[in-house]
């Protein structure tokens, strides 16, 4: 499921001339063909832009802080509200799961919630390089978030 949904949309933005689109523009497009029920929102400040949206039963979170070289692109997305049930057991499985299929993302702790996230600087940051990080902590928190909020959920 993963592949296809990074196919589709790696297709879709190779018509994009990397050259003249700027990140934001390439964020909102991916963005738009992943989201569900015109969820997606978006919010301008000082530290950046935060746009969240549906996507399954999550909510996925895609922040750029701007365009210059070392600014950051940052996706996550929440997974299971802390504290947990048997927390030692929800470690030592994330720790496995970080191992051995969540590809360029992983899953940490951010604001008292487990989280499947991505991060990079904005340098030489690609159309398919976009694409696949949302599509990837998507994809991976929709497949995962209900199978850890039964066994792991207060």
């Amino acid at each position: 499921m993963v592949q296809d949904n990074m196919n589709t949309l790696v297709n879709e933005n190779e018509e994009f001339d990397e050259e003249t689109t700027s990140c934001s523009e390439l964020i909102e497009t991916v963005i738009s063909s992943l989201e569900q029920n015109d969820s997606a929102m978006v919010n301008h400040s000082d530290q950046g832009t935060l746009w969240k949206f549906q996507y399954g039963s999550v909510e996925v979170y895609v922040q750029l802080t701007g365009e210059t070289d070392d600014d950051l692109l940052t996706v996550w997305s929440p997974v299971l509200q802390l504290p947990a049930k048997n927390e030692a057991e929800l470690m030592k499985k994330l720790m496995e799961m970080n191992w051995s299929g969540t590809f360029e993302t992983c899953f940490g702790i951010f604001n008292k919630q487990i989280v499947v996230s991505s991060q990079r600087t904005v340098a030489d940051l690609s159309a398919q390089e976009i694409s696949r990080a949302i599509t990837l902590v998507a994809t991976i928190a929709d497949d995962h978030d209900e199978a850890l909020q039964a066994e792991f959920g207060q």
